[in-house]
């Protein structure tokens, strides 16, 4: 059978999702509960490597398993072998041919700032602190300029291999910023993404939230296609996938 198998996980002990020889990743301890469970190291397909430090609410990926053990005991039984940081969440079976990155129409980030002077001890590794007043109605026209089909190589960090072979065309079908007292919240729904082209995104628009740009700029710096002309990448910490859509399961999951 194949299963999509859906965790989530706060990412800040881990190198990302993707095994590493030298470092802690996700995937690798997800495995070793696998070991643990069913007797067997299914290879694993996740819909997203994401980098070292960033989280995951609902993170999706599908492996094949031929053993005994019932789907409906999976999770539960991944839960008693996985740390308090990586948790299962859900299991279904797919068709054999499902790929959890290829079968993605859509995944949606969230990207968590604080507003405030001061540090929150309880979310400090979970968001950027950004001390100066934002300007969120800014940011918010902002957002709007990147909405669309373009090239975003404005915002993708060198060693891309997707820029390296000229595929840097994406589309971005929602992009928004919600502010709640001092927590700001960006959120993106593309077709796909570009290496830290979120976190570059993140911080284009708080430079536009501390005027150091303005929302009409953002069309040129597009057509730039020059990364120095985009804002910095703000840290790994405050960067979360939230959600991954599969039209072929009739479900947004």
């Amino acid at each position: 059978m194949n299963y999509l198998l859906w965790i989530s996980y706060k990412g800040t002990r881990y190198a990302g999702f993707q095994v590493q020889p030298n470092a802690p990743t996700v995937c690798a301890v997800l495995q070793d509960a696998m070991q643990a469970v069913l007797g067997q190291r299914p290879d694993v397909k996740g819909c997203s490597r994401t980098d070292s430090g960033v989280h995951a609410r609902r993170f999706a990926l599908s492996f094949c398993y031929t053993g005994k053990v019932p789907m409906a005991k999976l999770v539960p039984a991944l839960n008693a072998h996985l740390p308090p940081d990586i948790r299962a969440v859900d299991i279904q079976p797919v068709p054999d041919d499902f790929h959890a990155r290829y079968a993605a129409h859509a995944k949606t980030y969230h990207y968590y700032i604080l507003n405030a002077r001061v540090d929150d001890p309880f979310t400090f590794d979970t968001c950027y602190r950004v001390g100066p007043p934002l300007d969120v109605t800014a940011m918010q026209a902002a957002t709007k300029q990147f909405v669309g089909t373009h090239d975003f190589s404005a915002l993708c960090a060198s060693g891309s291999s997707a820029a390296a072979h000229g595929d840097t065309v994406r589309t971005i079908t929602d992009c928004t910023v919600i502010q709640s007292g001092n927590q700001i919240v960006i959120s993106v729904t593309a077709d796909g993404y570009l290496y830290n082209m979120v976190r570059i995104l993140a911080g284009t628009l708080v430079d536009a939230g501390l005027h150091k740009r303005t929302p009409e700029s953002i069309p040129a710096l597009l057509e730039s296609r020059d990364r120095r002309q985009a804002g910095p990448t703000l840290p790994a910490k405050g960067l979360f996938l939230e959600k991954v859509e599969y039209p072929r399961l009739n479900a947004v999951l």
